[in-house]
């Protein structure tokens, strides 16, 4: 054997373990929905079938749960951006101070109140540079799966950081592809006559959504354009023999309220009207696009080696239909407005048609998917999440002493509030009136009956362990403007029976 012989056959060998490890690397899909309630589904999340689970057709995400694992108590933020922050940091709200939505550089979108003034919170969002101003500097998700060999791919919306910011850009957080991602929260319209664009309507251009001008023009949703561009990514990276990780981030089904054609008369043949009929229209829009995903996966002979997990943001907002029993909506700290439909499949690992009771929180997803891909490495935040891993495996539970907290220092759409829930017990503490409300919610999931005076002892373990975390955490409360001074913590203010 001649030395280039034996060097070619030595790098061979070096190299081959990782091409294998590479191989072996299962593609994650991350099928995130904006706005979305818990009921809003053909899937019943609840003990029992609802009104909603009749009115709505979602046959995809009823097959996405007979193959896999549903998650009845699975939780994210009241609002978006700060649950979007949380999946890709790991970090809860208190923590990475993005506390509510954003849009506008150093613009916040809170309502002038005559009792508080919000904090000085992260307005501009995330990044990985330092000294941007109102930010909080993070190690984002996607960077540390491209560090593991993934091919990163961002589909649909951002709302990671203000307009102007380095955090508007999802490729600077760590995807190698964007596509449709910018500062917005929502689209400025789903239908590709108008080009996507609020400017028709509103004239502000802010709410475009970037890079789909080859659909402009043509009748076609968003929901569909946005398939269709990721179904090619999905495609160029098996061709490439790349494992990728695909956050599939739809703007559906968040305001503004637009009928996808495709369906649209389907729902007024069956006596919906107006925006119910919308309503229904694009959650089965939403649920045709999961079933195309779905169905490429087994094209691609990439289904035993692909795990999806599906979960919305918030809970359906105000204008909507209730999602009952749950009460409340989005941006309220009721169940209606935090408790959101989850299922996950990973072939040969989750058990088809099971439903998982524990609770988790959308932090969560930060450890998980790095687990998944068995991706490591630093961070610069600390991370507040825990991998459900176990709970996939059916290995382990959610620890009964395990605190989930919630944070809303602001005035838009409902006053500030702080949460918490530990095992079957939930506290609300609403930062102005000073008001605590007890729930237990496995007995009272519509939060009808204020324990409080029922349950001292309990109010006040978790007044104290609310107020120890969020100082933990260095969160910010609001500024009582008749005292000038913050708001009182939880604890300081036990004697509030009202």
């Amino acid at each position: 054997m001649n030395k280039r012989t034996a060097f070619l056959l030595t790098a061979l060998l070096v190299a081959l373990p990782v091409a294998l490890r590479a191989a072996d690397k299962p593609n994650i899909i991350f099928f995130l929905v904006d706005d979305m309630g818990w009921q809003e589904t053909s899937v019943p999340f609840h003990t029992e079938v609802t009104a909603l689970n009749r009115r709505y057709k979602t046959p995809n995400m009823e097959r996405l749960a007979a193959d896999g694992v549903k998650f009845t108590q699975a939780y994210a933020s009241a609002v978006c951006s700060p649950t979007r922050v949380s999946a890709l940091t790991g970090m809860n709200v208190a923590r990475h101070r993005v506390t509510n939505w954003t849009l506008r550089k150093n613009v916040s979108p809170d309502s002038p109140s005559k009792q508080m003034t919000p904090p000085s919170w992260n307005v501009n969002g995330i990044c990985t540079n330092a000294d941007v101003e109102r930010t909080m500097q993070v190690t984002p998700l996607p960077s540390l799966l491209r560090e593991a060999g993934y091919r990163t791919i961002h589909v649909g919306k951002a709302h990671f950081g203000a307009k102007g910011t380095p955090g508007e850009e999802p490729l600077n957080l760590g995807f190698d592809v964007n596509i449709a991602g910018s500062c917005i929260g929502g689209p400025g319209s789903y239908w590709g006559e108008k080009n996507f664009s609020a400017a028709w309507r509103q004239g502000d251009r802010i709410w475009d959504v970037p890079g789909l001008e080859a659909y402009h023009g043509q009748n076609i949703n968003i929901t569909e354009a946005l398939t269709l561009e990721a179904i090619k990514q999905m495609e160029k990276s098996v061709t490439d023999k790349k494992p990728f990780y695909l956050y599939m981030a739809h703007y559906a089904v968040h305001a503004p309220y637009e009928n996808d054609h495709r369906y649209y008369q389907k729902y007024l043949n069956a006596g919906l009207k107006g925006n119910d009929a919308v309503r229904a229209s694009m959650l089965e829009s939403m649920d045709k696009s999961l079933g195309d995903l779905l169905a490429t996966v087994k094209r691609l002979g990439i289904e035993d080696n692909t795990i999806i997990l599906f979960m919305s943001d918030n809970g359906a907002p105000q204008e909507v239909a209730r999602n009952f029993p749950l009460r409340g909506h989005k941006i309220n700290p009721y169940e209606g407005g935090i408790r959101e439909p989850m299922i996950v499949k990973w072939p040969g690992v989750t058990k088809p048609g099971t439903v998982c009771c524990d609770t988790v929180v959308i932090e969560d997803y930060f450890p998980t998917i790095l687990e998944l891909a068995g991706a490591t490495g630093k961070t610069l935040q600390v991370v507040d999440g825990v991998s459900f891993v176990p709970l996939l495996k059916q290995t382990g539970k959610t620890p009964a002493d395990r605190a989930f907290v919630w944070h809303f220092p602001h005035n838009y759409g409902q006053t500030p509030f702080s949460a918490i829930r530990v095992g079957p017990w939930k506290l609300i503490y609403h930062h102005i009136s000073r008001k605590l409300e007890l729930f237990n919610i496995p007995a009272d999931i519509s939060e009808k009956q204020n324990l409080v005076a029922q349950q001292p002892g309990k109010m006040k373990e978790l007044a104290a362990r609310l107020t120890q975390l969020l100082k933990e955490r260095n969160a910010q409360m609001p500024t009582d403007k008749l005292t000038g001074k913050p708001i009182d913590w939880p604890d300081e203010v036990l004697g509030n029976r009202k």
